[in-house]
C-alpha cells in the first residue's frame, strides 16, 4: 500500500479497517468474545481496542497467517473448549457485516466440517505462459474465491494448522486432512484491500458512495 502505517491500521471512512471489523463483532450478538493477533512490537492496537469491542489483544503474531492464527489459538486455549467455534477473519477486509457474519454461523454451525465465506467466480479465467501471454483458458466451472471468515471448530482447526504445510487459509489446512469445508456465499463488499485501487473503492463503500 505504499504507507509506513501497517494496512490494518489505515484509516478508510475516517475509521481504521481494523476498527470497521471490531465493530462488526461487537455489532454480532453470536460472537461470545474477539481475540485480535498482533506482533509482538505492534504500537497501534492499544489505542483503537475499547471496552466496547470485548476484545483480548495477544501479542504472538507469526511471520504468517498459518503462523499467526496458530499462535493465537494456542494462546486463547484456556478460554474455550475443544468443540466452541473459532471464525478466523482477516482485518484487511473492513466491508464484513453483521449479516454475513450471522449467515456464516447460521450455514455452519451444525456442519460436522465447518465452511467459509465465498463468492462464485463469474470472470473469464485466464493461465499467463512466461511471457505475460495466454497459455490457456481455465474453466469457472466450480470455482469459488475464498472470503473470511473461516469458521472451524477449535480443535479440529488447531490440529489442521499444526499439520498442515505453507497454506494460505484455515481452509486449505483443513482440506490437507482430507475434509470439505462448506462454502457459503458471501458478499463482494467483503472484499480484501491490497492495493490502492481496492483502499479507494473500500472508502466508497463504507461511505454509503458505491
Amino acid at each position: 500500500m505504499g504507507s509506513d502505517v501497517p494496512k490494518q491500521y489505515l484509516a478508510v471512512a475516517g475509521k481504521p479497517m481494523l476498527g470497521h471489523v471490531l465493530d462488526t463483532f461487537a455489532s454480532t450478538p453470536a460472537i461470545a468474545h474477539t481475540f485480535v493477533v498482533v506482533g509482538e512490537e505492534d504500537g497501534y492496537i492499544d489505542a483503537l481496542v475499547t471496552a466496547r469491542h470485548n476484545v483480548t489483544v495477544l501479542r504472538v503474531g507469526g511471520a504468517s497467517r498459518q503462523i499467526s492464527v496458530l499462535h493465537g489459538l494456542r494462546a486463547m486455549r484456556e478460554a474455550v473448549a475443544d468443540d466452541d467455534c473459532v471464525l478466523v477473519h482477516d482485518a484487511a477486509r473492513p466491508g464484513l457485516t453483521p449479516a454475513l457474519v450471522e449467515k456464516l454461523i447460521h450455514a455452519v454451525q451444525d456442519d460436522e466440517v465447518g465452511g467459509l465465506l465465498a463468492m462464485p467466480v463469474v470472470d473469464t479465467l485466464k493461465r499467463a505462459n512466461g511471457a505475460t501471454r495466454v497459455a490457456t483458458t481455465v474453466s469457472r466451472d466450480g470455482l469459488w474465491q475464498a472470503q473470511t471468515p473461516q469458521m472451524f471448530g477449535y480443535a479440529l482447526l488447531r490440529r489442521a494448522l499444526s499439520q498442515a504445510r505453507d497454506v494460505t487459509d484455515e481452509a486449505s489446512a483443513i482440506e490437507a486432512l482430507n475434509l470439505h469445508p462448506k462454502l457459503v456465499e458471501g458478499s463482494a463488499r467483503n472484499f480484501k484491500i491490497t492495493l490502492p485501487d481496492d483502499y479507494a473503492l473500500a472508502e466508497l463503500l463504507l461511505k454509503g458512495l458505491a
